[in-house]
């Protein structure tokens, strides 16, 4: 995997999940985030990382972003998601892997 994950690293990679609303405010669960990440990994080189987490729930507002992480046998690589449109219930958003493990 370590490999694999030299070959992504640095790619921009978009994501599109279906949003909740509670009170007002659309946003994507975590487990949403995470498994988009991994999902689109996944369709970029072929095989999912051993692992995704993030901080928490993404909120569904233009701009918003968080800072995952991935592992990938051994090593982590940290990855900023970037909201970049909202349309409707669903959310648009960009996805980075850092180029070096942390």
């Amino acid at each position: 995997m370590k490999k694999i994950l030299v070959t992504i690293a640095g790619a921009g990679l978009a994501a599109a999940t279906l949003l909740l609303s509670a009170c007002g405010t659309l946003t994507v669960s975590q487990a949403d985030v995470e498994n988009q990440i991994s999902t689109q990994l996944q369709k970029q080189v072929g095989q999912k990382p051993d692992d995704v987490t993030c901080p928490g729930d993404l909120q569904g507002k233009v701009g918003t972003t968080m800072r995952c992480t991935l592992t990938a046998g051994d090593s982590k690589y940290g990855v900023n998601v970037k909201v970049t449109s909202v349309e409707g219930n669903k959310v648009l958003f960009n996805i980075k892997v850092d180029d070096q493990a942390s």
